[in-house]
């Protein structure tokens, strides 16, 4: 099984500020640990591109495109960081970077299909689940997974795709887009009654949301995951899936208070490539979202990356 693995310098000069939790530093992490656990011979480099308009238009409305260039163009002319909302800050850099994120969702997504790959990981900064249709949001800017099923479905002609959000905050953006799309088929689980408030009533009959209690460890969402999800995605049939992987779930994560370890991604990665192998022949494209305990952030992806390369 060969892993395609996608990413990009210009994903780490984005930037939203001193002891941000979305920082370059997540990259390096996860970099460093593959190195020093030679994970990264298993797997097969890509630059990622900048995404194209017409890419970022298959998820996001046009007035929308137009304002966000504008506002980044501000801050590239002021050399300044400037905040959109409290949470979600552009640098000069931003805008290369977000392009970069985007783009390696889509080259990924054409990588796998057209065989070059098995299936990919996007190791990409800015995330990109809470950006809706209109709105960029909590640290994302793109809907990197929502931009990457789209081209599956509109250029490159599959029917069915199926995208798994693991994230402990809810794909809110994601849904935004994808909801009432019946050849989507959306699978998440999340901590519920935290950021972004959302999700507890489904926006459409092809959402599968898992609201979890704060404090809930990886054994009963495991559970909750065999009778929630895998039936939907057996019926279903994806000819592709895609991965909004968030790695703060994880015990070690202050951002949430979910009790996942990386034992608890490789059985969720696991669960999703069976998947793919029966109905997407193994096709899967993974991009990364949340997750800022930097070690445990390593870690996880690691334990997903073996899940993915069948290591």
């Amino acid at each position: 099984m060969t892993t395609a693995y996608f990413t990009h310098p210009d994903c780490r000069a984005h930037d939203m500020g001193r002891g941000h939790p979305e920082c370059p530093a997540r990259l390096d992490a996860i970099e460093d640990h593959l190195l020093a656990t030679g994970l990264d011979i298993a797997l097969t480099r890509f630059d990622a591109p900048l995404a194209r308009r017409e890419d970022l238009a298959l998820a996001h409305a046009e007035g929308y495109l137009i304002e966000l260039a504008e506002f980044m163009q501000q801050a590239a002319a002021t050399g300044e960081q400037r905040a959109l909302d409290p949470d979600t800050t552009v640098c000069p850099a931003t805008w290369q970077a977000a392009l970069r994120a985007a783009g390696a969702a889509v080259a990924a997504t054409d990588a796998v299909i057209d065989r070059q790959a098995t299936n990919a990981f996007c190791a990409i900064r800015p995330p990109g689940h809470h950006a809706t249709r209109s709105a960029a949001m909590g640290f994302c800017f793109f809907n990197n997974v929502a931009i990457a099923a789209r081209h599956a479905l509109d250029v490159r002609g599959l029917e069915r795709v199926a995208i798994i959000d693991f994230d402990v905050h809810h794909g809110n953006g994601t849904e935004d887009i994808v909801a009432g799309d019946e050849r989507i088929l959306m699978a998440s689980f999340f901590q519920d009654q935290l950021y972004p408030f959302s999700g507890g009533v489904p926006l459409g009959t092809n959402m599968v949301n898992l609201p979890i209690p704060a404090y809930t460890r990886g054994g009963e969402i495991r559970e909750l995951i065999e009778a929630n999800w895998m039936p939907r995605l057996e019926a279903f049939r994806p000819q592709m899936l895609f991965i909004s992987a968030g790695f703060d779930a994880h015990r070690e994560d202050e951002l949430g208070q979910l009790g996942l370890v990386e034992a608890d991604y490789e059985w969720i990665t696991r669960r999703v490539v069976d998947v793919a192998r029966r109905h997407a022949h193994g096709r899967i494209v993974s991009c990364l979202e949340g997750g800022y305990s930097l070690s445990a952030l390593a870690r996880s992806v690691a334990a997903h990356l073996r899940a993915l390369a069948d290591v």
